[in-house]
C-alpha cells in the first residue's frame, strides 16, 4: 500500500477526517486542516503555522527546491509525514530534526537525486520509511544508522548505479529486522534493469590500495632489508656512496624513521641481517676491500666487526641472501667476478665459513633462496646463461634444471599465492617475466615490458600480493595479483622526481602501519605508506 493510502486509513481509524475549523491563523495558506491532520498542496514554501496537536501532514506539489535542516521543528507531535509529487531534489542533514515521535515517513514520487547521510538523524520512533519512485542513484553509507525501530523500508522505483556505492546497502538489507523493497540498476550496462536484490555482494571489488609518499632518507642505496630485533622492527640500507650499512628505526614520538646505527662498509652492495635470539649479525657484502660480518652479542652492545668472509672466493659480490639448511643458518653470496664463484657460507662455531662454491666463472648477479616440493632450492641468475636452479641433496646443492625462455635475466624473486610458487624475473631491456612452478619446471605465465629494470620485487603487504617492476628510464610499475585471474594487473605508478633508478624494495609494519622502502641508485631512498581505500564508502 502506498503512503497516501496508508494515510487515509490512519485518518479514518482515528476519526480525524471530520471537518474542523482551526483557530484563526493556525492553518497555513494552500492547506486544508482538520483537528489532527493537514493536507497542503502547491505551497511555494514549507508551511509552518500548524496546530500544536498535529499528528499527520501531507505535502503535495510544493515549490521548494531542498528540504533543509530544522524545517519541521514546529511540528513536534507528528506521527505521519507524507511528501509526494514535489519538485525538491535534495534532502539535507537534520531535515527532520525534532520529529522524535514520527513513525511513518513517506517521501514518494518526487525528484530527489541526493540525500545527505544524516538526513534521517533523530527519527528514533520511525517504523515505516519510503523513498520510492524518486531519482536516487545512490544512498550514503550509514543513512539508516540509529533507526533501530524500522520494520518497513521501500526503495522501489529508483534506478541505482550498481557499483561499489550500493555494496553497503546489499550487506545491510539482510541484517535488519525489516522488510526492504529494493530498487533496480541503471548501470553499469551489464547490470542494467537488474534488481538489487539479485546482486551478489561477494562479486563486488570495492577495496583499493595506494602507496602514498611519506619520507626521504638521505643517501642513495642498493639494498633495503627488514628485520625484527628484541620485538622492534628495523630496516638496514646498503649505501655504497656513503660507505655504510645504515640501520633505521621507528621514532614513535616523531612518527618517522630515524638512524639508529651505522656500520662502516665502503663500496657495500648488500647488508643482510640475521637474528639468532639476542644476537644480531649483519653481513656487509662489498665490491672491494673484502666482505665482513658484524655482530652484536646482546642488546646492550653495539655492532662490531667480527669476521672477514672468504676473501679468496668473494671477489666481486653482487647480492647476498640468508637461508636455513639442515637447521643451520647460512648465507649465499652471488659473485659477479669472472674469476670468482658464488659461495655458500654456513655457521660453524662462532663464525660463518665456506661450505660450497657454486657456479664458478659464470658472473652471477643474483641469488634467490626458495622452497620447492618441501626442499630447499637456490636459483642463480648470471650475465652469461639462463637462470639455474639447484636443490639441496645430501648436505650440498646440486644442479636440478635451468629456466627455458629466460635469457639475459638480471635477478629473480619468488612469492607464493594460492598454493603455487611464482617467480618474477627481471630483464634490463625487453620483457620481464612472471613464471609459475608446475612441479618440475618454471613455466611462463606473463610478460611485462621492461625499460632499464634492475628489480622486479614481489611483496605481500597486508592481503595484497604486489610486485613492483623498477625502471631507470620511466615510471616504475606497481602490480597486484588478481586471484580470480592468476595474473598481475597494473595498480599504480611510482616515478620521478622522487623515485629515481630503484634497485630494491622492501616493506615493514610498525604500530599497525605498513611502509614500503625503495632503495634508489641515483637518488635518496624513498618511503611510502601502504593505504587501503574503501570504495564503497
Amino acid at each position: 500500500m502506498g503512503g497516501a493510502g496508508l494515510l487515509l486509513l490512519l485518518l479514518a481509524g482515528t476519526g480525524a477526517g471530520e471537518a474542523w475549523s482551526p483557530p484563526k491563523g493556525k492553518c497555513p495558506p494552500h492547506c486544508s486542516c482538520s483537528k489532527e491532520s493537514s493536507l497542503c498542496e502547491g505551497s511555494p514554501e514549507l508551511p509552518e503555522s500548524f496546530p500544536a496537536a498535529l499528528l499527520s501532514l501531507s505535502l503535495v506539489r510544493m515549490g521548494v527546491s531542498r528540504l533543509k535542516a530544522g524545517g519541521f521543528l514546529k511540528m513536534p507531535s507528528l506521527h505521519l509525514l507524507l511528501l509526494t509529487s514535489n519538485t525538491f531534489s535534495a534532502i539535507e542533514d537534520d531535515a527532520f530534526v525534532g520529529l522524535s515521535y514520527l513513525q511513518y515517513l513517506f517521501i514518494e514520487d518526487n525528484k530527489i537525486g541526493s540525500i545527505s547521510k544524516n538526513a534521517l538523524r533523530g527519527l528514533r520512533s520511525l517504523t515505516h520509511l519510503s523513498l520510492a519512485n524518486n531519482h536516487l542513484e545512490a544512498l550514503p553509507r550509514f543513512l539508516f544508522r540509529g533507526l533501530e525501530t524500522l520494520t518497513h523500508v521501500d526503495l522501489r522505483g529508483n534506478l541505482f548505479q550498481c557499483d561499489c556505492r550500493v555494496l553497503w546497502l546489499l550487506r545491510w538489507a539482510p541484517t535488519v529486522n525489516a522488510s526492504v523493497g529494493m530498487g533496480a540498476c541503471a548501470g553499469p550496462s551489464s547490470l542494467s534493469q537488474m534488481q538489487l536484490s539479485h546482486l551478489d555482494p561477494k562479486k563486488f571489488k570495492c577495496r583499493a590500495t595506494e602507496l602514498s609518499w611519506l619520507q626521504t632518507v638521505g643517501e642513495s642505496a642498493l639494498s633495503v632489508e627488514p628485520f625484527s630485533y628484541q620485538g622492534e622492527p628495523y630496516m638496514v640500507l646498503a649505501q655504497p656512496f656513503a660507505g655504510r650499512c645504515l640501520i633505521l628505526g621507528w621514532d614513535y614520538s616523531l612518527q618517522r624513521f630515524q638512524p639508529e646505527e651505522e656500520l662502516s662498509a665502503p663500496s657495500v652492495v648488500s647488508c643482510k641481517p640475521l637474528v639468532l635470539g639476542p644476537r644480531l649479525f649483519i653481513l656487509a657484502a662489498r665490491l672491494w676491500g673484502g666482505s665482513q660480518l658484524w655482530s652484536r652479542p646482546s642488546p646492550d652492545l653495539r655492532l662490531t666487526p667480527m669476521q672477514v668472509l672468504a676473501p679468496q672466493r668473494l671477489l666481486r659480490p653482487n647480492d647476498a641472501e640468508q637461508l636455513w639448511l639442515d637447521g643451520q643458518p647460512c648465507f649465499v653470496v652471488a659473485d659477479s667476478s669472472k674469476a670468482g664463484s658464488t659461495t655458500l657460507l654456513c655457521r660453524d662455531g662462532p663464525g660463518f665459513y665456506p661450505r660450497q662454491s657454486l657456479h664458478a666463472w659464470h658472473r652471477d648477479t643474483d641469488a634467490e633462496a626458495l622452497e620447492l616440493d618441501g626442499r630447499p632450492h637456490l636459483l642463480l641468475a648470471s650475465a652469461s646463461q639462463r637462470p639455474v636452479l639447484f636443490h639441496w641433496v645430501g648436505g650440498h646443492f646440486e644442479r636440478r634444471t635451468d629456466i627455458p625462455e629466460a635469457e639475459d635475466v638480471y635477478a629473480t624473486k619468488h612469492f607464493q599465492a594460492g598454493g603455487d610458487v611464482f617467480l618474477c624475473l627481471t630483464r634490463h631491456i625487453g620483457d620481464s617475466m612472471v613464471m609459475r612452478w608446475d612441479g618440475s619446471m618454471f613455466r611462463l605465465l606473463q610478460q611485462l615490458p621492461s625499460r632499464g629494470s634492475h628489480v622486479f620485487q614481489p611483496l605481500l603487504i597486508a592481503s595484497d600480493q604486489l610486485a613492483i617492476l623498477g625502471s631507470d628510464f620511466a615510471f616504475s610499475q606497481v602490480f597486484r595479483l588478481e586471484p580470480d585471474k592468476g595474473i598481475l594487473e597494473p595498480l599504480q605508478e611510482l616515478g620521478p622526481p622522487a623515485l629515481v633508478a630503484p634497485r630494491a624494495f622492501a616493506h615493514l609494519t610498525v604500530a599497525g602501519r605498513r611502509f614500503l622502502f625503495a632503495a634508489c641508485f641515483k637518488g635518496p631512498t624513498q618511503i611510502y605508506q601502504h593505504r587501503e581505500l574503501d570504495l564503497s564508502a
